[in-house]
């Protein structure tokens, strides 16, 4: 599943706020903010929907060996 990491990077690749992320996936920014800082970890099925609104708008997570994402421009 997604990391805080990866969140914050794919947020910084699609140059998505907080807000947008919470918006796109339907899950609230205070969650959203939680699990970035680590305070807190979401349910599987959070972490699915934001995934989910990630990879809609073109991120693509590498979750081999070495954790990553990258970004496919439509």
């Amino acid at each position: 599943m997604i990391t805080p990491e990866q969140c914050r990077a794919a947020r910084g690749l699609l140059k998505w706020s907080q807000k947008d992320l919470a918006d796109a996936s339907g899950v609230s920014n205070q969650s959203v903010r939680d699990f970035e800082l680590g305070h807190k970890n979401p349910q599987q099925s959070t972490l699915a929907v934001i995934q989910r609104a990630f990879e809609e708008a073109g991120v693509e997570f590498t979750n081999g060996d070495t954790p990553g994402l990258r970004l496919h421009k439509s």
